[in-house]
């Protein structure tokens, strides 16, 4: 666990919020949990929703830092998001996408939490656009976005399955959308 006060509030936070949902966990479980005295709270966040906003900045960076490396390392092909994504659906502590867990809780489109988790969303789409265009996808703008369609839906399967077989079948459909197939990586 982090020493520092902010470090561990974002920590607790993080893992309190991905593991239970934002709403259910209430300020004063994160305080006794991270060792932080309301105060020191205060002095590093505002309120709970700067929080939020804060832990979803941070876990964004880390995530499509991690997706990156992975997809990298297994081919780095459009099609083998959806094999990094099997991996994470394999962990024993999933419990889905911190994001669309987020933007469900929050379901007003004008929230802080709401707009970065939107804007996670629109970064993943980018990066996909990006993998397309480097392998000669015609409209890799559009095709990013239905292969992120059918990695949100693999997610929320997997999670209701219990399974990573959902990565598969969303990594075969995104497949049929590529020219050839899509690039095995």
């Amino acid at each position: 666990m982090p020493t520092h006060a902010r470090e561990r509030l974002l920590a607790t936070a993080e893992e309190l919020f991905y593991a239970e949902g934002i709403r259910a966990v209430g300020l004063d479980r994160i305080l006794t949990e991270s060792g932080v005295g309301r105060a020191s709270f205060y002095r590093h966040f505002p309120s709970k929703d700067d929080l939020v906003v804060a832990v979803l900045t941070d876990r964004d960076v880390r995530w499509r830092g991690w997706l990156a490396e992975r997809v990298t390392a297994l081919g780095g092909g459009p099609l083998n998001v959806f094999d990094a994504l099997a991996e994470r659906f394999e962990r024993a502590d999933f419990r889905g996408c911190a994001f669309i867990n987020t933007i469900v809780e929050t379901a007003d489109p004008g929230s802080p939490a709401h707009h970065v988790a939107a804007a996670h969303k629109r970064a993943v789409t980018a990066y996909v656009a990006g993998l397309l265009a480097e392998d000669g996808c015609p409209d890799p703008a559009g095709t990013a976005r239905s292969l992120v369609l059918l990695m949100d839906g693999a997610i929320v399967t997997a999670l209701r399955e219990g399974s990573a077989e959902p990565a598969a079948l969303a990594r075969a459909a995104a497949g049929a959308l590529l020219p050839g197939g899509g690039r095995v990586g």
